[in-house]
C-alpha cells in the first residue's frame, strides 16, 4: 500500500500517518523529520534548508526531491509507505511520479486532510518541544506537568521559529496557494480523498480506515 497525505500544517498528517503505519507495518517517510535530522548535523541540505524553514518559507524542490527519491528507494518502502509533507506542489507531485514510475510503483491513495485556518493556527503556535529529548507538547491541549520543562527529562520547552503565529500564518498562506492545483492534479487521477481532520486523531484515523478498506472491498468485487 502506498498513500500520500496532504494538508495543511498542522493537520495532522505525522500523527495519522503514524497510526497508519503502526496499523498497517509500512514505513511513515516523514520530511519533516527528515528535514530536521538534516539541519540538526549540518549536513549540505540541512544548510540549504535551514534559512527556508526558520523563515516559513518553502524548501526548494532539488533539496526536497533529493532527500524523498533518496529515502523511497531503501529496502523498507518495497512493500508500501506512507508519504508525509511531499509533495507540496504541483511540480514536486509532477517529479514524485517520475520516480516512482522508475521504482515501478504506483500510489494508491492521496488522502487531503482539511482544517480550518484558525483551528490550525492555535494547534501550531500552542506547540512547545523539548531541547533535549524532542518531546512535543502544547499550551493548551497537552500541558507538561510543570510549566515549560520537560515531563521526561526535566529541560526547557521552546517554541520552533516555525511555530510562531506570525510565521505560521505565513507558512499556511504559502501552502494555499499551491494547495488547488495540487489537488487538482490527483483528484484528475481518481486518487484524491478529502477528510476532515478538525476532530480527534483517532476519529480521523477510523474515516481514513473506512476509504481504505471500501476501496480494496469494491476492487475485489
Amino acid at each position: 500500500m502506498r498513500i500520500v497525505l496532504l494538508g495543511a500544517p498542522g493537520s495532522g498528517k505525522g500523527t495519522e500517518a503514524s497510526l497508519l503505519s503502526e496499523r498497517m507495518n509500512i514505513p511513515h517517510v516523514s520530511t519533516g523529520d527528515i528535514l530536521r535530522q538534516a539541519i540538526a548535523e549540518k549536513t549540505q541540505l540541512g544548510e540549504k534548508a535551514k534559512s527556508y524553514v526558520e523563515g516559513g518559507g518553502l524548501v526548494p524542490d532539488e533539496v526536497m526531491i533529493g532527500l524523498v527519491g533518496e529515502r523511497l528507494r531503501k529496502e523498507d518502502c518495497r512493500k508500501g509507505f506512507i508519504l508525509d509533507g511531499f509533495p507540496r506542489t504541483l511540480e514536486q507531485a509532477e517529479t514524485l511520479q517520475g520516480i516512482l514510475s522508475k521504482l515501478d510503483y504506483s500510489l494508491d491513495f492521496v488522502f487531503h486532510l482539511e482544517v480550518p485556518v484558525e483551528v490550525l493556527v492555535k494547534r501550531l503556535a500552542g506547540r512547545r518541544v523539548c531541547r533535549k529529548c524532542q518531546a512535543l507538547y502544547h499550551v493548551k491541549n497537552m500541558p507538561p506537568k510543570k510549566e515549560g520543562v520537560c515531563d521526561r527529562c526535566g529541560e526547557k520547552l521552546y517554541q520552533r521559529p516555525d511555530d510562531r503565529e506570525d510565521v505560521v500564518r505565513s507558512r499556511l498562506e504559502i501552502y494555499e496557494s499551491k494547495a488547488e492545483e495540487l489537488l487538482g492534479y490527483y483528484r484528475e487521477r481518481s486518487l484524491l480523498y478529502t477528510i476532515y481532520s478538525g476532530k480527534g486523531p483517532q476519529e480521523t484515523f477510523e474515516e481514513i480506515r473506512r476509504v481504505i478498506e471500501k476501496k480494496i472491498k469494491d476492487d475485489s468485487s
